[in-house]
């Protein structure tokens, strides 16, 4: 049987779905995939499906991306659903974490304990994903930090390890989640997982949202216990503005139908996962454009990204898109006046551009603003010694890190004895 080529493959999926009552929406999602499928249908004249399937599994199989663990946990958000997250501990009497030492690193000094006074609570830095991601975008960041400082990594709700939303798990599919639910969620996990002691908090596209909304809620947490933050690629409103690289005509077709055309394909979720993987190669295309601005990519990395993404199902990409649109949080903005603050994007990012780092750092005059050249929405798996070095810089000036610790070495991407 002759192969089916990826516009062949995606039409017959729509169809499947019932988007015959939209057609447009045929046409402006063709317009964002028209440059991936040419790519596409390039690669399918020289590679077979077979062998484009072995390749991924090769490297699946070596890269040891998003392959860290640390001790797990979970919270309970204020409606119920249980968030999944991990820390990496650091042991005061070894300077090791609990991922095991880190290359080159060196047992710390003993802490000493107070006679009849307990040890101050240690700096606990939170890292907060994003959108159809999961806690493990953060590899490289977490491979670096390992054994220097206490971290909490954990997964929004329905990505990841973590449950679904329960308003949609019990048959309320559909229903759009907030970023105001987003901020309470990452309290629940700090209430968990860093009950005392001064925080950190990073930040990655809806993760830096979260931390926005954390702080609209809960300004109180904000002065008493947040020594830094740092917004990687994220915004604070705006987001309907945004032409992801589209000529005006494509992305207006895109916003007039899109929701739309999530909510159906949402509702007939099972369907729509066939049509993904059928379509994998095309979607391959889009996300890879979509997240990296540069050409050189690790294609173990590119591979991991679209692991990541590929394993949002449908439902949960329709229930979260509405509260991008709906975003603002420019009034927040001076609740961070206070603390040392990071701002980096990657200055070929199509899904929050550079200008809204630009107009966070309007906000905030005293804080970082980092531009990496070459580089798109997934900078942190893109560049990340870039996103490491300026984040190891934040932690010194927070005071969660000696200056005198050796970050660099720590984030080789290489399979490490004991790294996992």
């Amino acid at each position: 049987m002759s192969e089916i080529s990826a516009g062949d493959a995606m039409a017959t999926a729509a169809s499947t779905v019932g988007w015959r009552r939209a057609g447009v929406a045929g046409a402006a999602i063709g317009v964002i995939a028209a440059g991936a499928a040419a790519g596409v249908a390039v690669e399918r004249l020289t590679v077979g499906r077979g062998m484009r399937k072995r390749a991924r599994l090769a490297l699946d199989a070596t890269g040891p991306y998003g392959s860290l663990r640390g001790l797990p946990g979970r919270a309970t958000a204020d409606d119920g659903t249980e968030l999944y997250y991990e820390i990496d501990e650091v042991d005061p009497g070894t300077g090791t974490g609990t991922g095991g030492t880190p290359p080159g690193n060196t047992a710390g000094p003993r802490r000493r304990r107070l006679f009849g006074r307990k040890a101050p609570a240690p700096v606990t830095v939170v890292f907060s994903h994003g959108y159809c991601l999961s806690q493990d975008s953060w590899h490289f960041q977490r491979a670096a930090l390992r054994g220097l400082v206490r971290t909490v990594h954990w997964d929004q709700r329905s990505h990841g390890r973590s449950e679904r939303g329960r308003a949609q798990a019990q048959g309320a599919g559909g229903v759009p989640v907030g970023i105001d639910q987003l901020g309470r969620d990452l309290k629940a996990v700090i209430d968990a997982a860093a009950p005392e002691g001064p925080l950190v908090l990073v930040g990655h596209s809806m993760g830096g949202m979260t931390m926005m909304a954390l702080a609209d809620q809960y300004p109180a947490l904000m002065r008493d216990r947040v020594a830094a933050v740092a917004f990687v690629g994220t915004s604070s409103g705006k987001l309907g503005e945004v032409n992801f690289g589209l000529p005006v005509a494509g992305v207006n077709a895109v916003r007039r139908v899109l929701p739309g055309v999530l909510r159906a394909l949402g509702s007939q979720a099972e369907l729509v996962e066939r049509g993904r993987r059928a379509t994998a190669d095309l979607f391959a295309g889009l996300i890879k454009r979509y997240s990296f601005g540069s050409r050189d990519v690790d294609p173990a990395v590119e591979r991991f990204a679209e692991r990541l993404i590929e394993s949002t199902p449908i439902d949960v990409v329709a229930e979260f898109y509405p509260a991008f649109t709906e975003h603002d949080k420019s009034n927040a903005l001076p609740l961070f006046l206070d603390v040392p603050v990071l701002i980096l994007a990657g200055d070929k990012d199509l899904v929050t551009p550079s200008s809204h780092s630009e107009a966070i750092a309007d906000r905030l005059p005293d804080a970082e603003l980092v531009i990496v050249p070459d580089a798109g929405h997934l900078v942190m798996l893109e560049h990340p010694e870039t996103v490491t070095d300026r984040l190891a810089d934040l932690l010194v000036r927070a005071g969660a890190v000696p200056e005198s610790s050796n970050v660099g070495g720590h984030g080789s991407t290489a399979q490490q004895p004991g790294g996992r």
